[in-house]
């Protein structure tokens, strides 16, 4: 494959991105990285469509014009993976870069400097841009996922090739070991042509990994609250089940409800009462610490799990849960929302599961409602047979 036929698929294959991306979720505006992505998909078809009409399109276009369009493209190309990192600021650090880079190149064009040096620079320049995604690829290395590993490794090589394409323009103007200029230069486009499929697909395969990974999420999280669901608690809490059955701290389950929610839904809408559960899920992780798990188990019921805690200091909990959520009224648009809550506590058994250690919680909570609410009602210990006795 020759080099202008090289510079025509580059050209096309960016056009295709482009045609795609314009098609794909048409309903709504692009943003965020997305937009970024496919405004370097833009500049980059449009610069390499220039270069391909070399020689019959005037040189303006197909020299300087080309070229600015192709280091914006390959810097919006790394924006978009610095903002798939979530590292929202890249354009305070790119774009001054691009505008340095490109403004000593154009520097270089007027003067007239000697066309070696000027290749040298705009290859440097690209390499550089190419490199600054390979950088947003290698963050978080040790937590990265497999498919994140391999775009940095692979996206390294084209991008060092390019960047050492430049040096060598310099150091070796007439070649090296039987390699000319012309296929120096057909081996530079290898290299773009490389790291076009890298980072288009690469994107492409990152932003639905993402996906994916807010779906599993979502699977498992209560999308109000931020706090796991059901399933995501029940999931939890199987492996406190099984270390039950050895000797040691027992593990405390809570059930949290809030009186008269329903109240709150029918007088103030469904707006103020998802701020009301907010705010409640805000009160209670006060005072819960870092290995305490709260999940939502639906509507204004929650449960708490407390690890390596015995019922008496679970029952202390519960009550400064309880005292935290009267203290903390809500301001809602219309009102001010007075918030109590009612809970019962229990600790898991060795021959518990989870129907057993739910039924058990509930019926306490059942009993401080019945009591008056806004109290807390702890299930009553197990009885222990006493040794020796008999009929």
């Amino acid at each position: 494959m020759d080099v202008r036929t090289l510079v025509l698929t580059l050209a096309l294959g960016n056009l295709a991105l482009c045609a795609a991306l314009f098609f794909h979720d048409t309903d709504n505006r692009q943003r965020g990285a997305l937009a970024t992505f496919a405004l370097a998909r833009q500049f980059q078809a449009v610069a390499w469509l220039l270069l391909y009409f070399r020689g019959v399109i005037p040189e303006l276009l197909a020299g300087p014009l080309a070229n600015v369009l192709l280091f914006a493209g390959v810097a919006f190309d790394a924006g978009a993976l610095w903002e798939h990192a979530g590292r929202t600021g890249w354009r305070r650090i790119v774009l001054p870069a691009l505008g340095l880079g490109t403004a000593a190149w154009l520097a270089c064009y007027a003067l007239d400097v000697d066309s070696g040096l000027r290749v040298a620079g705009g290859y440097a320049i690209v390499g550089a841009f190419y490199l600054a995604g390979v950088a947003a690829l290698a963050l978080d290395w040790r937590r990265a996922s497999m498919l994140r590993r391999f775009l940095t490794l692979a996206l390294a090589v084209p991008a060092l090739a390019i960047a050492g394409r430049g040096l060598l323009a310099i150091a070796l103007p007439q070649g090296w070991a039987g390699f000319g200029p012309a296929q120096l230069q057909g081996l530079a486009y290898v290299a773009f042509f490389l790291a076009m499929l890298i980072v288009s697909a690469g994107y492409l395969l990152l932003a639905r990994e993402t996906l994916q990974g807010e779906l599993a999420r979502l699977e498992m999280v209560d999308a109000l609250t931020d706090v796991p669901n059901r399933r995501g608690f029940y999931g939890a809490l199987a492996p406190w089940l099984a270390l039950a059955r050895r000797p040691g701290t027992p593990t405390a389950l809570l059930i949290l409800n809030l009186d008269g929610f329903k109240r709150v839904n029918d007088h103030y809408g469904h707006a103020v009462g998802d701020q009301v559960l907010k705010a409640m899920v805000v009160a209670c992780r006060r005072q819960l610490r870092d290995s305490d798990l709260m999940g939502r188990l639906g509507g204004a019921e929650f449960a708490i799990q407390l690890p390596r805690t015995a019922l008496a200091d679970a029952v202390h909990v519960a009550e400064r849960i309880r005292a935290s959520i009267e203290a903390a009224p809500v301001k809602a648009e219309r009102a001010v929302i007075s918030l109590t809550a009612s809970l019962g506590v229990t600790t898991i058994r060795p021959d518990d599961t989870p129907v057993s250690l739910f039924k058990r919680a509930d019926e306490a909570l059942q009993a401080a409602k019945l009591h008056g609410r806004n109290r807390v009602v702890a299930a009553p210990p197990p009885l222990v047979e006493e040794e020796g006795t008999g009929t």
